[in-house]
């Protein structure tokens, strides 16, 4: 990276002169917005021709050049951060934080991201860095209290760094006999980018003149914090820094850590490339079933299409003859009533004719009554038969009813049938391939023994068809039951639970909230690595803490292991979260969040959340519905016993 000599705005003693004439911290929102109105007009160089940036407002310092990023953490540590800074030095740089986050955010962060990613290309490879990657920071500021130093935790210093766009994953201060040392790990990410937040940690500390070389050199170094990058020297160094730096890390180079990750991604790609071809090859086997079973499938539709077709058309035949046959016997039933009802007119007026001829003589009204009993007789005969003729209709009208009522017993049987039709396709491979055997025992011969078999295997064919047919039907229904009992006891259970949920945890039965971690081991951890006064606060932070990492979704500590041959999910015992924090809290701590861990991925994988669970606390276990229903009637005995 270039260095220049000189910024083209502002000579150093002109602003020597403005840090002499500084300004009061009333007047600091005033003076940034007027800093950032000349930043945008123009009035200050902060992008160089080569894409780099430069600070116009730290002139006296060492001139550099710095990426985008660098830049913004060293805006936002002179404007938030440095106590040593004058007041209009912290509003300059707050103005410069703003113009480059509003200003210049899309000219600087493509090309920073991009470069993250990659390995540096700026650095000596062959130096030896602390890796994991690690930084070192000192004179962090301590008091004296009850005889013993002490200072801010790791938490605060970490965030402290990460407001300035360091990110690191943890601070360690370093504690000796007489307390707080005054100096701390400051630990990064394995990755590239990791390094990256590493070396712009230091050369922000550098550019603040409080780096490593400024720690050695200047003999009034202040109440400022001095931090650089772990390097051989602080490794091997005898110190306490040098004692922590060889428990947590070793020594590597940058073309080590390529070589190696050079060599674990060709290890992942053979073994992505053997686990491509096993899967191509199952997927060919699989390619080939399916296109058998299509094949049959296809075969087995054709033929219920074929069926179902010729259903259609038996039905609309029959509907055609039925409604021809109604058309026959209702003109013939017209026609006979109008028959009869002319010959009956015609023996009323006959009868007429024989009442006028009835005075002439007795004789002619003798043969009038005879013929009218006569016509009487056959009026009673034509009244029989108008009724046989009404009761015919109605016969009609019911056989029409009756077969309209077959039809729909025949459709419905049909339906049936299409159903059980379904549900033997299933069984008709089976049958193919055993109809297969008898075609190749018929191309045997004509052996006696061979055509008997083929008689008995005929008719166990059809036993086992029929014996299939009913055992369908029974287990359909049994399936049914089975599913309507498991809802009722799943309803029964939940009903359970929900009563024993305000008893006391110490009864034989109760509900026990599975994936709730235990805070007493919690709080015996605490005592035992913070004072009392504090330990029981320390104790709720921890288990919050844990809390949310068991709910986190992306975090899941297991591992696939073959066990009697059968894969089994247990808990990653490598795990860097677990390890580290079975290091700093203890076995007690440890075992609890893996019972927690366990839980929740036994009964809640997806949700991550505490759910209720009846619980035998004397074995230790999931409690069945029966101990639990006896458990609530020995209760109620007990409870009328007392009264």
């Amino acid at each position: 990276m270039a260095s220049h000599s000189k910024f083209p705005v502002k000579s150093s003693m002109d602003h020597s002169s403005e840090e002499d004439s500084d300004i009061s911290e009333s007047e600091i929102v005033d003076h940034e917005n007027k800093s950032y109105k000349q930043l945008k007009n123009g009035n200050h160089k902060v992008k160089v021709l080569d894409g780099t940036f430069r600070c116009p407002y730290c002139p006296g310092k060492r001139k550099r050049d710095y990426f985008h990023k660098e830049l913004l953490q060293h805006a936002a540590g002179v404007g938030k951060g440095s106590q040593n800074r004058s007041v209009k030095q912290k509003a300059n740089h707050l103005a410069l934080l703003k113009y480059l986050e509003i200003d210049l955010a899309a000219v600087g962060d493509p090309s920073q991201r991009k470069e993250e990613t990659l390995p540096p290309t700026g650095h000596d490879h062959d130096e030896l860095f602390v890796w994991p990657w690690t930084g070192i920071a000192v004179n962090l500021p301590t008091e004296l209290k009850d005889g013993i130093y002490v200072g801010d935790s790791g938490s605060k210093l970490k965030d402290q760094l990460a407001r300035k766009g360091f990110n690191p994953t943890k601070v360690r201060p370093l504690w000796n006999c007489q307390g707080h040392s005054g100096s701390a790990i400051v630990e990064f990410t394995k990755d590239w980018p990791g390094f990256n937040n590493a070396m712009s940690f230091e050369k922000a500390f550098e550019a603040d003149r409080q780096g490593k070389s400024d720690w050695h050199v200047n003999k009034h170094r202040g109440s400022g914090i001095y931090a650089w990058v772990a390097r051989h020297e602080d490794y091997i160094s005898t110190c306490i820094i040098g004692d922590n730096l060889r428990k947590i890390g070793d020594l590597k180079t940058i073309s080590d850590i390529m070589v190696e990750d050079a060599r674990k991604t060709k290890k992942l790609l053979s073994i992505l490339t053997n686990v491509i071809e096993v899967k191509n090859k199952h997927l060919k086997e699989i390619e080939c079933k399916f296109n058998e079973t299509a094949s049959s499938l296809n075969k087995l539709m054709a033929e219920k299409d074929m069926l179902h077709q010729a259903y259609n058309e038996e039905i609309r035949k029959m509907q055609l003859n039925a409604r021809d046959h109604f058309q026959r016997i209702f003109h013939e039933h017209g026609k006979l009533k109008s028959q009869l009802e002319s010959q009956r007119r015609e023996l009323e007026l006959r009868g007429e004719e024989l009442e006028k001829r009835e005075a002439q003589n007795e004789s002619e009204r003798k043969k009038l009554l005879d013929e009218k009993e006569e016509n009487a007789l056959r009026n009673s005969s034509i009244q029989m038969a108008t009724l046989e003729q009404n009761r015919a209709d109605e016969n009609v009208l019911r056989l029409a009813e009756d077969q309209k009522r077959q039809k729909e017993d025949l459709h419905k049987r049909i339906i049936h049938l299409e159903k059980q039709l379904d549900a033997k396709q299933a069984l008709e491979l089976e049958i193919e391939q055993l109809k297969g055997t008898l075609k190749v025992m018929k191309h045997m011969g004509g052996d006696e023994d061979v055509q008997k078999k083929m008689l008995e295997m005929n008719e166990d064919l059809k036993e086992k068809e029929g014996e299939l047919e009913g055992l369908e039907a029974l287990n359909q229904a049994l399936i049914i039951k089975e599913l309507k009992s498991n809802d009722e006891l799943q309803e029964a259970r939940k009903e359970l639970i929900n009563g024993l949920k305000e008893m006391s945890s110490r009864a034989l039965i109760g509900i026990k909230k599975m994936g709730e971690l235990d805070e007493k081991a919690f709080h015996i951890a605490s005592k035992l690595k913070y004072p009392d006064e504090v330990a029981d606060e320390k104790a709720a932070e921890l288990c919050s803490l844990w809390e949310a990492y068991l709910r986190d979704p992306e975090w899941h500590p297991f591992k696939i292991i073959m066990v009697k041959g059968k894969h089994q999910e247990i808990i990653d015992d490598e795990d860097e979260k677990l390890k580290s924090q079975k290091n700093e809290l203890g076995d007690e701590v440890y075992e609890a969040v893996k019972r927690a861990l366990w839980e929740i991925n036994e009964y809640n994988p997806s949700g991550r959340y505490v759910i209720p669970e009846l619980w035998n606390y004397k074995e230790g276990r999931k409690a069945t519905l029966k101990e639990g229903v006896a458990f609530i009637l020995n209760q109620w005995k007990t409870y009328n016993r007392k009264r």
